[in-house]
């Protein structure tokens, strides 16, 4: 699996961290191996264009989601589709906000949108109520399971 970290920012963090958790939810929605992955890091200024430009949203976000051949999660008993799963921007000074009004760690918010992201890329979405709940369950569950498998603390 290629997962390329690309941060185009001053903020220090943990980029093994962000290709450890995409692994790891790349892995229980059965990509196939040879994905490929990008996640940049950007600053509010960068994130605001492309919210402006994609979405047409004023003001930055925290986590875009840029899919490239549609690949969609692996079944049991079939082989997945290879392909380029596509790219994931995140905006580290928004997921700090962000952070900090949940009472957590950045780079647990980090870890989040990254998981977050990455389920974009897989087709959820959380447009209707139905879909908010499956997408926001199924995140969750991979965030504190891959949380516990590493040792640190869910809260």
């Amino acid at each position: 699996m290629s997962i390329d970290v690309l941060n185009e920012t001053e903020v220090q963090l943990d980029e093994l961290e962000l290709v450890a958790i995409s692994r790891y939810v790349l892995g229980q929605m059965r990509v196939h191996p040879q994905a490929e992955l990008c996640i940049r890091l950007v600053d509010e200024a960068a994130m605001e264009t492309l919210h402006v430009q994609w979405m047409d949203l004023p003001g930055p976000t925290d986590v875009m989601s840029f899919p490239m051949d549609e690949l969609r999660p692996g079944r049991e008993g079939s082989d997945p589709e290879e392909g380029m799963l596509g790219d994931i921007v995140l905006c580290p000074t928004v997921a700090a906000k962000q952070a900090r009004e949940a009472g957590h760690a950045t780079e647990e918010e980090l870890l989040l949108l990254t998981t977050h992201g990455i389920l974009h890329l897989l087709g959820f979405d959380h447009a209707e109520p139905d879909e908010e709940k499956e997408m926001f369950e199924l995140q969750r569950q991979l965030l504190l399971t891959f949380l516990a498998t590493r040792g640190r603390p869910t809260a």
